[in-house]
């Protein structure tokens, strides 16, 4: 049996500001290298097989702490790269809209067709399912985590669970939110969705962050 976790990276400054990221290689804010810290306080004496990422910045900064907590090497993957968002990269939604005011609509109502001028949901779909395919063949138990990001592991989820890729964007998926689902002979199993339990309450009892967190899109 081969527990996956699915981490979606750290707040960027594109998350705070509900932007499309895409393939633009946004840091870390203070506030998401604390959720990458606080996620191995809580994660790290879990006995981890692999720890992948994609190859952006943020999620290998997302990564970074709980490899060092436990000695597993980080292995960026560029399959876990997020969905090119194509004309609408770097844009908010409200930009995105403005500019492409009849194919936003439709991509609202059906995400599946894609960004304009960016990758296929379906494309992104096939990458990161290959990848999972290649990690159960190395590393066929134990507990592996891959940290990418919002779209993929949406996109991937749905792939994993039998999911029409035209609802991948429903449920929310805040950043430094995790999911585990446990992959066996008889399919994949959800064990957690978008658990951000590691992120709520330090050791005094204090709430972090101090605002609620939102379910950003990018």
């Amino acid at each position: 049996m081969l527990s996956l976790f699915l981490l979606r990276h750290g707040e960027t400054e594109f998350s705070q500001q509900d932007r499309f990221c895409g393939e633009i290689d946004a840091p870390l804010t203070a506030a998401g290298r604390e959720m990458a810290a606080r996620f191995a306080a809580a994660y790290g004496a879990r006995d981890w097989s692999a720890i992948v990422t994609s190859t952006r910045a943020r999620a290998i900064d997302s990564a970074a702490p709980l490899a060092l907590e436990t000695g597993v090497p980080v292995e960026p993957d560029p399959r876990f790269d997020e969905m090119s968002y194509g004309a609408w990269q770097g844009l908010s939604k409200s930009e995105a809209a403005a500019r492409d005011a009849d194919y936003f609509a439709r991509w609202q109502l059906d995400p599946s067709i894609g960004p304009p001028l960016g990758e296929a949901p379906w494309a992104v779909a096939a990458r990161a399912l290959a990848a999972i395919e290649d990690l159960r063949a190395r590393r066929p138990a134990g507990s592996v985590l891959v940290v990418s990001h919002k779209a993929l592991l949406r996109i991937l989820l749905c792939q994993l669970l039998a999911i029409d890729l035209r609802h991948y964007r429903r449920g929310a998926w805040p950043v430094g939110a995790v999911t585990q689902l446990e992959l066996g002979a008889g399919g994949p199993t959800l064990r957690r969705f978008a658990d951000v339990q590691h992120l709520t309450a330090s050791g005094d009892g204090e709430t972090w962050p101090p605002s609620p967190l939102t379910a950003a899109s990018v």
